[in-house]
């Protein structure tokens, strides 16, 4: 899978990653609001959409930290032997929004059904969300670190990577530079 992602072509990362999610969001929120019954708020058959939804999400992030996954982990042969990546921190770092992710859609499943929420969920969900975010931050810099380590072939600032850094981060237009970029040092 890894070599899926680090040979696919930008056009096919955008699809993926925006282009079906998006084109769900317009189907599900269409209907949900088609659905509603003069403001007194959604038919039953419209809490379905809220599983879609949730599954539209984990499809999205999958494939956004699949992408990230492949990046970082698969270009790791192509580091130069004198620079010390701390992948171990990647694979830590990587995998507490993943498991955040899924918790909060689970949750909104179970709040969904009920239809009962309990205000002390926010005192659990806003510290993780805070770890979550500083993760993800921590994915996007590893992931540029690791692109410029390999086209440089030596030691990187922040200085050197911090574009790469933000046109990660801007996922949507930074893929149509970063991906041709990646697909260039898989070829050589």
């Amino acid at each position: 899978m890894i070599e899926k992602f680090l040979k696919a072509k930008n056009w096919q990362l955008f699809l993926l990653q925006f282009g079906i999610p998006m084109l769900l969001q317009f189907v599900v929120m269409g209907t949900m609001f088609s659905n509603l019954n003069g403001g007194s708020g959604p038919n039953l058959p419209s809490f379905n959409f809220m599983t879609l939804f949730s599954v539209m999400m984990i499809f999205f992030t999958g494939t956004l930290f699949g992408w990230f996954w492949s990046v970082a982990v698969g270009l790791q042969s192509k580091v130069p032997d004198g620079v010390k990546m701390k992948l171990k921190k990647f694979k830590i770092f990587f995998f507490i929004p993943l498991i955040y992710i899924l918790l909060i859609q689970g949750l909104m499943q179970i709040t969904i059904k009920e239809l009962n929420f309990n205000p002390w969920i926010f005192a659990f969900i806003v510290p993780l969300h805070l770890i979550s975010m500083f993760c993800i931050f921590y994915n996007l810099y590893f992931v540029a670190k690791t692109i410029k380590t390999v086209e440089l072939q030596r030691e990187v600032s922040f200085s050197d990577f911090a574009g790469d850094f933000f046109l990660i981060w801007f996922y949507p237009i930074g893929i149509w530079i970063i991906q041709p970029r990646i697909n260039r040092i898989i070829k050589g």
